[in-house]
C-alpha cells in the first residue's frame, strides 16, 4: 500500500487535503490505513536517524583516538555524519507532522460520523473505540515528540564538536574534544534509547489498529 500512499502524496503539492483522502479512498485506503502507514515512515525515519547519529557517535570516538595526518581525513568524515545526521533528524520531524496531520483528520471524521447513528448502543460503542484510539495516539506521539525533542542538543553539540576541529586540526582540539566527549555521549545514547521506545510505541500502535482497534 505504501506505493499508493506515495504516489497520491504528490496530490497534496497540487490539491486539497480533502480531494486527497477521496481519491485514496476510491482504492479503498481509508485514513486509518494513511494513519498506520505514516505511523510505519516514521518509525522507519527514526530507525534511520537512530543509525545516523550512532555513526557519528563512532565517528568521533574513533577520532579522539587519532594522532597525526589521519585527523582531516577523520574530520571530512565526522562532518559527513553531522549532516546526515541533521537531515535525518528533519525527516523524523517531517514524518511526525504527516501522522498528526492525518491523525487528527481521522479523528475529526469519526466524532462528526457519531451522529449520524440512530442506533445508541452501536454509536456509543464506536465513541469507546475512538476514545481509547485516541488514547493509544496520545501515547504515541508523546513517545514521537519527546525523543524528537532530544535531537537538537545532540545536533548542537555535535555541530560544535565539528566546528572546534575545523577551526583547530591539531592535537589542542583534539585534547579539548576529548573532554567534552563523554558528555556528548551520553546524549546520544539517551537519544537512540527514546528513539527506541517510540520505535516500540509505533508497532504497538499499528499492531492494535490492524487487529481493528
Amino acid at each position: 500500500m505504501k506505493w499508493l500512499t506515495l504516489l497520491f502524496g504528490v496530490m497534496l503539492l497540487t490539491g486539497c487535503q480533502t480531494a486527497y483522502y477521496s481519491t485514496m479512498e476510491k482504492f479503498g485506503i481509508e485514513k486509518r490505513d494513511i494513519l498506520v502507514d505514516r505511523v510505519d515512515d516514521a518509525k522507519d525515519s527514526q530507525g534511520e536517524a537512530q543509525e545516523e547519529f550512532r555513526s557519528a557517535l563512532e565517528r568521533l570516538d574513533a577520532m579522539l583516538k587519532i594522532d597525526g595526518g589521519e585527523l582531516e581525513q577523520q574530520y571530512n568524515a565526522l562532518s559527513d555524519d553531522y549532516e546526515s545526521s541533521k537531515a535525518a533528524a528533519e525527516r523524523v520531524r517531517e514524518r511526525i507532522a504527516e501522522v498528526d496531520d492525518v491523525a487528527q483528520d481521522l479523528f475529526d471524521e469519526w466524532s462528526d460520523e457519531l451522529e449520524q447513528y440512530s442506533n445508541d448502543s452501536m454509536r456509543r460503542q464506536s465513541e469507546r473505540q475512538l476514545r481509547e484510539t485516541e488514547r493509544r495516539y496520545a501515547d504515541l506521539i508523546r513517545s514521537m515528540e519527546r525523543a524528537a525533542s532530544k535531537m537538537d542538543p545532540v545536533l548542537a553539540k555535535l555541530q560544535d564538536n565539528v566546528l572546534y576541529l575545523k577551526h583547530n586540526l591539531n592535537a589542542r582540539a583534539i585534547t579539548a574534544i576529548r573532554g567534552e566527549f563523554d558528555n556528548l555521549q551520553v546524549d546520544i545514547r539517551d537519544l537512540i534509547d527514546e528513539m527506541e521506545l517510540a520505535i516500540a510505541e509505533s508497532d504497538k500502535f499499528i499492531e492494535a489498529m490492524n487487529s481493528g482497534g
